[in-house]
Order: C-alpha cells, then sequence, then structure tokens
C-alpha cells in the first residue's frame, strides 16, 4: 500500500468536507470539529504532501457495540488497498478499546469490499429523518 493509517490523527474542520466532496457527498461542514469531539476514534491517511486522502471513523456509546461510518477513499486514490487498511485499522482499534460489535451501512455495490475487509453481511434496516 505504501501509506500509514493513522489513529485520531489531527484533521482540520475543511478537511474532511473536502473529502467528501471529492466522492460527491455532501460536505456537511456543520459536523466538523463536533465529530472528532463525540466519535470514540477516527483515521486518516495522507499522501507524501500531507493530503488527507482517507479518512473512516467508529462511534459508540463505550459499550460493546459501536458504527462505523464516513469511510472515504480520494478518488485518485481508490483501489490501492488504502480503504481495505483504513477499515482494518478501525476494526483492530474496535476490539482494542473493547468493542465487540460493529455495524456499518453502505450501498449495495460495496458489499464485496467490506466483507473483504472482515464484515458479515446481514439483514437491517436504516431509518432517515426526512427533515
Amino acid at each position: 500500500m505504501g501509506y500509514e493509517v493513522i489513529l485520531n490523527t489531527p484533521i482540520s474542520n475543511n478537511e474532511v468536507p473536502e473529502l467528501r466532496e471529492l466522492v460527491s457527498w455532501n460536505r456537511r461542514e456543520e459536523d466538523y470539529p463536533r465529530l472528532f469531539e463525540r466519535c470514540n476514534f477516527w483515521a486518516g491517511v495522507r499522501n507524501e504532501n500531507q493530503k488527507l486522502i482517507a479518512f473512516g471513523y467508529v462511534c459508540g456509546m463505550g459499550l460493546e457495540h459501536g458504527y462505523m461510518e464516513d469511510v472515504i477513499v480520494h478518488p485518485d486514490y481508490q483501489g490501492q488497498g488504502i480503504g481495505i487498511e483504513l477499515v482494518k485499522e478501525l476494526l483492530r482499534a474496535s476490539e482494542f478499546f473493547g468493542l465487540e460489535i460493529v455495524t456499518v451501512t453502505y450501498e449495495e455495490n460495496k458489499a464485496s469490499f467490506y466483507e473483504k475487509c472482515g464484515f458479515t453481511p446481514g439483514s437491517g434496516a436504516v431509518w432517515q429523518s426526512l427533515n
């Protein structure tokens, strides 16, 4: 892979929104820095110029269950194994911090990616506010 996944790496407030925008997601600028204050831990990957090229995080309530969100890899760096290493590092950290179950929601076309990372697909549902 050639890039290091770093847990709780310092990330400026604009870096994740910029990365989200590059993958055609809503920037959600209002989430930062609040997210870093509220989630259990996050991980980032930077390129040789120290630009954030991958990000993801795990949230929970300090109990046995957490959820993983916002696994993002810059489009120019996709297909190099960075996302898999990012997710695996987040799962190792989850285990270290006592989380026994980590869930993730994803689009159907991402199922094989998460299976490669160690997730077992299952049935479930997602509720989303209409506001």
